[in-house]
Protein backbone atom coordinates (compact mmCIF):
# COMPACT_ATOMS: atom_id res chain seq x y z
CA UNK A 1 0.00 0.00 0.00
CA UNK A 2 1.15 3.38 -0.95
CA UNK A 3 2.26 5.74 1.58
CA UNK A 4 0.82 9.17 0.06
CA UNK A 5 3.97 10.87 1.24
CA UNK A 6 5.50 13.07 -1.43
CA UNK A 7 9.12 13.46 -2.28
CA UNK A 8 10.72 15.91 -4.07
CA UNK A 9 10.79 15.77 -8.19
CA UNK A 10 14.71 15.48 -8.24
CA UNK A 11 14.69 12.14 -5.62
CA UNK A 12 11.74 11.13 -7.92
CA UNK A 13 14.06 11.53 -11.55
CA UNK A 14 17.45 9.97 -9.57
CA UNK A 15 18.98 6.94 -10.86
CA UNK A 16 19.65 4.63 -7.50
CA UNK A 17 23.15 3.92 -7.00
CA UNK A 18 23.97 0.36 -5.97
CA UNK A 19 27.40 0.16 -3.83
CA UNK A 20 29.59 -2.38 -3.42
CA UNK A 21 27.93 -5.84 -2.51
CA UNK A 22 28.18 -8.13 0.86
CA UNK A 23 30.97 -10.77 1.24
CA UNK A 24 33.94 -9.21 -0.69
CA UNK A 25 36.08 -9.76 2.96
CA UNK A 26 37.85 -12.87 1.54
CA UNK A 27 37.91 -11.93 -1.51
CA UNK A 28 40.44 -10.38 -4.23
CA UNK A 29 38.88 -7.12 -4.59
CA UNK A 30 40.31 -6.09 -8.04
CA UNK A 31 36.52 -3.83 -8.47
CA UNK A 32 36.45 -0.48 -6.08
CA UNK A 33 40.12 0.91 -6.73
CA UNK A 34 40.88 0.03 -3.13
CA UNK A 35 44.46 -0.34 -1.73
CA UNK A 36 45.06 -3.74 -2.63
CA UNK A 37 48.06 -3.61 0.52
CA UNK A 38 45.68 -2.35 3.15
CA UNK A 39 46.50 0.40 5.62
CA UNK A 40 49.65 0.93 7.35
CA UNK A 41 50.51 -0.61 10.39
CA UNK A 42 50.82 2.24 12.10
CA UNK A 43 47.17 3.43 11.35
CA UNK A 44 45.80 -0.47 13.20
CA UNK A 45 48.28 0.90 16.25
CA UNK A 46 46.62 3.75 15.93
CA UNK A 47 43.50 2.68 16.64
CA UNK A 48 44.22 0.77 18.85
CA UNK A 49 44.96 3.48 21.19
CA UNK A 50 41.86 5.33 20.79
CA UNK A 51 40.42 5.46 24.66
CA UNK A 52 36.78 5.38 25.61
CA UNK A 53 36.86 9.26 26.31
CA UNK A 54 37.57 9.94 23.16
CA UNK A 55 35.14 7.42 21.68
CA UNK A 56 32.71 8.83 23.58
CA UNK A 57 33.54 12.87 22.80
CA UNK A 58 32.84 14.33 20.04
CA UNK A 59 36.04 14.59 17.67
CA UNK A 60 38.26 17.28 17.86
CA UNK A 61 39.91 17.86 14.29
CA UNK A 62 41.89 21.05 14.67
CA UNK A 63 45.23 19.37 15.37
CA UNK A 64 44.95 16.85 13.09
CA UNK A 65 43.57 19.08 10.13
CA UNK A 66 47.11 21.46 10.71
CA UNK A 67 49.22 18.75 10.09
CA UNK A 68 47.50 17.29 7.54
CA UNK A 69 47.80 20.77 5.84
CA UNK A 70 51.05 20.86 6.71
CA UNK A 71 51.53 17.64 5.14
CA UNK A 72 49.98 18.96 1.74
CA UNK A 73 51.61 22.46 1.87
CA UNK A 74 48.88 24.54 2.56
CA UNK A 75 47.60 26.84 5.23
CA UNK A 76 45.21 25.15 7.95
CA UNK A 77 42.44 27.56 6.68
CA UNK A 78 42.55 26.31 2.81
CA UNK A 79 41.77 23.01 3.72
CA UNK A 80 39.02 21.34 5.04
CA UNK A 81 37.96 17.47 6.08
CA UNK A 82 35.26 15.85 4.94
CA UNK A 83 33.25 12.41 5.43
CA UNK A 84 35.49 10.92 2.11
CA UNK A 85 35.09 12.29 -1.13
CA UNK A 86 31.84 12.04 -1.27
CA UNK A 87 31.14 14.85 1.41
CA UNK A 88 33.57 16.97 -0.11
CA UNK A 89 31.59 16.82 -3.88
CA UNK A 90 28.36 17.14 -1.86
CA UNK A 91 29.20 20.52 0.61
CA UNK A 92 30.54 22.07 -3.01
CA UNK A 93 27.00 21.20 -4.52
CA UNK A 94 25.07 22.69 -1.67
CA UNK A 95 27.40 25.88 -0.93
CA UNK A 96 27.09 26.47 -4.58
CA UNK A 97 24.24 25.35 -6.85
CA UNK A 98 21.10 26.70 -6.91
CA UNK A 99 18.01 24.38 -8.67
CA UNK A 100 18.12 25.17 -12.10
CA UNK A 101 21.80 26.07 -12.18
CA UNK A 102 23.92 23.95 -14.83
CA UNK A 103 26.84 21.62 -13.96
CA UNK A 104 29.10 19.92 -16.31
CA UNK A 105 31.36 17.00 -15.75
CA UNK A 106 32.21 14.23 -18.46
CA UNK A 107 30.65 10.63 -18.95
CA UNK A 108 31.60 8.15 -18.04
CA UNK A 109 32.63 9.13 -14.83
CA UNK A 110 32.51 9.02 -10.82
CA UNK A 111 28.85 8.41 -10.64
CA UNK A 112 28.43 10.96 -7.01
CA UNK A 113 29.45 14.19 -9.07
CA UNK A 114 25.76 13.37 -11.35
CA UNK A 115 24.26 11.98 -7.97
CA UNK A 116 24.84 15.19 -5.69
CA UNK A 117 24.03 17.51 -9.03
CA UNK A 118 20.52 16.07 -9.49
CA UNK A 119 19.70 16.11 -5.93
CA UNK A 120 20.05 19.47 -5.78
CA UNK A 121 17.45 19.68 -8.70
CA UNK A 122 20.36 21.62 -11.22
CA UNK A 123 20.38 21.03 -14.44
CA UNK A 124 23.07 18.50 -15.78
CA UNK A 125 25.16 18.99 -19.21
CA UNK A 126 27.42 15.56 -19.75
CA UNK A 127 29.20 15.11 -22.94
CA UNK A 128 30.82 12.00 -23.45
CA UNK A 129 34.37 10.47 -23.94
CA UNK A 130 34.22 8.94 -27.44
CA UNK A 131 34.93 5.34 -28.00
CA UNK A 132 38.87 6.13 -28.27
CA UNK A 133 38.18 7.50 -24.35
CA UNK A 134 39.29 10.72 -25.63
CA UNK A 135 38.50 14.00 -24.14
CA UNK A 136 35.52 16.04 -26.01
CA UNK A 137 37.18 19.55 -25.46
CA UNK A 138 35.49 21.21 -28.59
CA UNK A 139 32.37 20.19 -26.48
CA UNK A 140 33.56 21.44 -22.79
CA UNK A 141 35.34 24.41 -23.76
CA UNK A 142 32.28 25.54 -25.46
CA UNK A 143 29.68 24.64 -22.40
CA UNK A 144 32.66 26.32 -20.24
CA UNK A 145 32.18 29.73 -21.74
CA UNK A 146 28.58 29.69 -21.31
CA UNK A 147 29.13 29.60 -17.43
CA UNK A 148 28.18 26.80 -15.57
CA UNK A 149 28.04 26.58 -11.91
CA UNK A 150 30.28 24.00 -11.49
CA UNK A 151 32.41 22.00 -13.84
CA UNK A 152 33.12 18.40 -12.04
CA UNK A 153 36.83 17.15 -13.33
CA UNK A 154 38.61 14.08 -12.44
CA UNK A 155 42.49 13.73 -12.92
CA UNK A 156 42.78 10.99 -13.76
CA UNK A 157 39.19 10.70 -14.55
CA UNK A 158 37.44 6.75 -13.77
CA UNK A 159 36.67 4.70 -15.14
CA UNK A 160 38.94 5.60 -18.48
CA UNK A 161 42.13 6.09 -16.73
CA UNK A 162 42.34 9.83 -18.97
CA UNK A 163 45.01 11.97 -17.32
CA UNK A 164 45.03 15.90 -18.31
CA UNK A 165 48.67 17.53 -18.18
CA UNK A 166 48.83 20.90 -16.35
CA UNK A 167 49.17 22.82 -19.62
CA UNK A 168 45.21 21.19 -20.76
CA UNK A 169 44.24 22.36 -16.71
CA UNK A 170 45.19 25.86 -17.72
CA UNK A 171 43.13 25.98 -21.02
CA UNK A 172 39.93 24.63 -19.01
CA UNK A 173 40.58 26.67 -16.00
CA UNK A 174 40.86 29.88 -18.23
CA UNK A 175 38.03 28.73 -19.97
CA UNK A 176 36.07 28.86 -16.97
CA UNK A 177 36.39 31.98 -16.04
CA UNK A 178 32.81 32.11 -14.27
CA UNK A 179 32.26 28.43 -13.11
CA UNK A 180 33.51 27.03 -10.23
CA UNK A 181 36.25 24.10 -10.82
CA UNK A 182 36.40 21.27 -9.00
CA UNK A 183 39.23 18.75 -9.40
CA UNK A 184 38.88 15.35 -7.88
CA UNK A 185 42.54 14.18 -7.74
CA UNK A 186 41.37 10.44 -5.74
CA UNK A 187 44.71 9.45 -7.79
CA UNK A 188 47.03 11.91 -7.93
CA UNK A 189 49.85 9.60 -6.34
CA UNK A 190 49.45 7.40 -9.02
CA UNK A 191 49.41 10.26 -11.50
CA UNK A 192 52.02 12.70 -9.92
CA UNK A 193 49.63 15.51 -11.38
CA UNK A 194 48.79 18.00 -8.57
CA UNK A 195 46.97 21.70 -9.20
CA UNK A 196 46.67 22.06 -5.10
CA UNK A 197 49.29 24.97 -5.50
CA UNK A 198 47.24 26.74 -8.02
CA UNK A 199 44.44 27.51 -5.52
CA UNK A 200 45.30 30.88 -4.61
CA UNK A 201 46.13 32.16 -8.56
CA UNK A 202 42.32 30.67 -9.70
CA UNK A 203 40.18 32.11 -7.05
CA UNK A 204 37.59 29.16 -8.35
CA UNK A 205 39.42 26.01 -8.58
CA UNK A 206 38.62 23.23 -6.03
CA UNK A 207 40.72 20.38 -5.28
CA UNK A 208 39.73 17.21 -3.63
CA UNK A 209 41.49 14.56 -1.98
CA UNK A 210 40.50 11.20 -0.43
CA UNK A 211 42.53 8.69 2.25
CA UNK A 212 40.83 5.82 0.52
CA UNK A 213 43.41 5.07 -2.06
CA UNK A 214 47.29 4.89 -0.94
CA UNK A 215 46.42 5.30 2.80
CA UNK A 216 44.00 2.46 2.55
CA UNK A 217 41.52 4.16 4.73
CA UNK A 218 38.37 3.85 2.79
CA UNK A 219 36.88 1.89 5.35
CA UNK A 220 37.10 5.27 7.82
CA UNK A 221 35.57 7.34 4.87
CA UNK A 222 38.35 10.59 4.68
CA UNK A 223 38.78 13.47 2.57
CA UNK A 224 40.26 16.77 1.87
CA UNK A 225 39.07 19.97 0.04
CA UNK A 226 41.98 22.60 -0.85
CA UNK A 227 40.94 25.99 -1.36
CA UNK A 228 41.11 29.88 -1.14
CA UNK A 229 40.30 30.95 1.98
CA UNK A 230 37.58 33.00 0.56
CA UNK A 231 35.22 30.17 -0.72
CA UNK A 232 36.94 28.05 2.55
CA UNK A 233 35.04 30.27 4.51
CA UNK A 234 31.64 30.03 2.44
CA UNK A 235 31.90 26.13 2.57
CA UNK A 236 32.61 25.88 6.09
CA UNK A 237 29.65 27.57 6.53
CA UNK A 238 27.43 24.93 4.76
CA UNK A 239 29.45 21.70 6.32
CA UNK A 240 28.11 20.03 9.20
CA UNK A 241 30.32 20.64 12.45
CA UNK A 242 31.53 17.01 13.16
CA UNK A 243 31.57 15.51 9.34
CA UNK A 244 34.94 13.48 10.40
CA UNK A 245 34.73 11.05 13.11
CA UNK A 246 37.82 10.24 15.90
CA UNK A 247 38.63 7.03 14.04
CA UNK A 248 39.56 8.40 10.79
CA UNK A 249 41.53 11.73 12.40
CA UNK A 250 43.70 9.26 14.34
CA UNK A 251 44.14 7.33 11.19
CA UNK A 252 44.92 10.55 9.35
CA UNK A 253 47.41 11.24 11.33
CA UNK A 254 49.27 7.99 11.75
CA UNK A 255 49.13 7.50 7.74
CA UNK A 256 50.50 10.44 6.71
CA UNK A 257 53.24 10.11 8.70
CA UNK A 258 53.96 6.73 7.30
CA UNK A 259 55.46 7.95 4.29
CA UNK A 260 57.23 4.25 3.48
CA UNK A 261 53.83 2.94 3.47
CA UNK A 262 52.52 5.06 0.73
CA UNK A 263 55.18 5.05 -1.82
CA UNK A 264 55.26 1.13 -0.92
CA UNK A 265 51.70 0.97 -1.93
CA UNK A 266 52.65 3.21 -5.08
CA UNK A 267 55.07 1.16 -6.12
CA UNK A 268 54.07 -2.02 -6.08
CA UNK A 269 50.54 -0.91 -8.04
CA UNK A 270 52.77 0.66 -10.66
CA UNK A 271 54.54 -2.90 -10.80
CA UNK A 272 51.44 -4.23 -10.95
CA UNK A 273 50.38 -2.10 -13.78
CA UNK A 274 53.03 -2.96 -16.20
CA UNK A 275 52.52 -6.29 -15.48
CA UNK A 276 49.04 -6.28 -16.04
CA UNK A 277 49.17 -4.26 -19.17
CA UNK A 278 51.84 -7.02 -20.65
CA UNK A 279 49.72 -9.95 -19.34
CA UNK A 280 46.66 -8.57 -21.40
CA UNK A 281 48.62 -7.79 -24.41
CA UNK A 282 49.86 -11.21 -24.43
CA UNK A 283 45.96 -12.88 -24.55
CA UNK A 284 44.91 -10.32 -27.02
CA UNK A 285 42.84 -8.46 -24.46
CA UNK A 286 42.15 -4.20 -25.35
CA UNK A 287 43.09 -2.07 -22.61
CA UNK A 288 43.17 1.69 -22.62
CA UNK A 289 45.96 3.86 -20.79
CA UNK A 290 45.39 4.63 -17.07
CA UNK A 291 46.14 7.43 -14.55
CA UNK A 292 45.33 5.80 -11.69
CA UNK A 293 45.58 2.58 -10.24
CA UNK A 294 42.79 0.55 -12.13
CA UNK A 295 42.71 -0.03 -16.20
CA UNK A 296 39.85 -0.24 -18.15
CA UNK A 297 39.84 -3.11 -20.41
CA UNK A 298 37.33 -4.41 -23.43
CA UNK A 299 36.67 -8.13 -23.48
CA UNK A 300 34.19 -7.93 -25.98
CA UNK A 301 30.46 -9.78 -26.03
CA UNK A 302 31.65 -12.30 -23.40
CA UNK A 303 32.38 -9.76 -20.63
CA UNK A 304 29.76 -10.98 -18.06
CA UNK A 305 30.47 -14.27 -18.31
CA UNK A 306 34.21 -13.52 -18.04
CA UNK A 307 33.66 -11.35 -15.00
CA UNK A 308 31.07 -14.02 -13.12
CA UNK A 309 33.80 -16.87 -13.84
CA UNK A 310 36.58 -15.14 -12.46
CA UNK A 311 34.04 -14.20 -9.02
CA UNK A 312 33.66 -17.76 -8.99
CA UNK A 313 37.27 -17.98 -8.55
CA UNK A 314 36.82 -15.54 -5.83
CA UNK A 315 38.15 -12.18 -7.80
CA UNK A 316 35.97 -9.46 -8.39
CA UNK A 317 36.13 -7.42 -11.56
CA UNK A 318 34.00 -4.17 -11.99
CA UNK A 319 31.71 -4.35 -15.18
CA UNK A 320 31.06 -0.98 -16.53
CA UNK A 321 29.46 -1.54 -19.55
CA UNK A 322 26.19 -0.06 -18.92
CA UNK A 323 28.42 3.31 -18.44
CA UNK A 324 29.22 2.99 -21.77
CA UNK A 325 25.88 1.54 -23.60
CA UNK A 326 27.52 -1.37 -24.59
CA UNK A 327 28.73 -4.49 -23.78
CA UNK A 328 32.28 -5.68 -23.12
CA UNK A 329 33.71 -3.10 -21.03
CA UNK A 330 35.53 -3.46 -17.50
CA UNK A 331 37.47 -1.54 -14.86
CA UNK A 332 40.46 -3.86 -13.18
CA UNK A 333 41.68 -2.40 -10.10
CA UNK A 334 45.78 -2.99 -9.94
CA UNK A 335 46.89 -5.18 -7.52
CA UNK A 336 50.26 -6.33 -6.22
CA UNK A 337 52.59 -8.47 -8.51
CA UNK A 338 51.49 -12.02 -6.77
CA UNK A 339 47.50 -10.62 -7.24
CA UNK A 340 48.41 -9.67 -10.43
CA UNK A 341 50.22 -13.17 -11.04
CA UNK A 342 46.71 -15.33 -9.81
CA UNK A 343 44.41 -12.67 -12.36
CA UNK A 344 46.19 -13.42 -15.21
CA UNK A 345 46.26 -16.76 -14.75
CA UNK A 346 42.74 -17.32 -13.94
CA UNK A 347 42.00 -15.36 -16.84
CA UNK A 348 44.48 -16.75 -19.36
CA UNK A 349 42.44 -20.44 -18.24
CA UNK A 350 38.75 -19.13 -19.10
CA UNK A 351 39.73 -17.02 -22.55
Amino acid sequence: MKSGIRVRQAVERMRPYHPPLEGRTDKLRMDFNENPIGCSPAVRRALARLTAATISAYPEQGTVRRKIAKYFGVAADELLLTNGTDEALSLAVNTFVEPGDRVIFVEPTYAMYRFYSELAGANVVAPRYDAEMCFPWNTVLTELRKGPRIFFLPNPNSPTGNLLAPAELRTLLHAARRTVVVIDEAYFEFSGVTVIPWIRRYKNLIVTRTFSKTAGLAGLRLGCIFVNRELAAKMRKAQSPYPVNAAALAAADAAIKDRAFISRTVREVRRGREQLEQGLTKLGVRFFPSGGNFLLVHFGAGAKKIVAALERKGILLRDRSNDFGSEGYVRITLGTPGQTRRLLRELGAIL
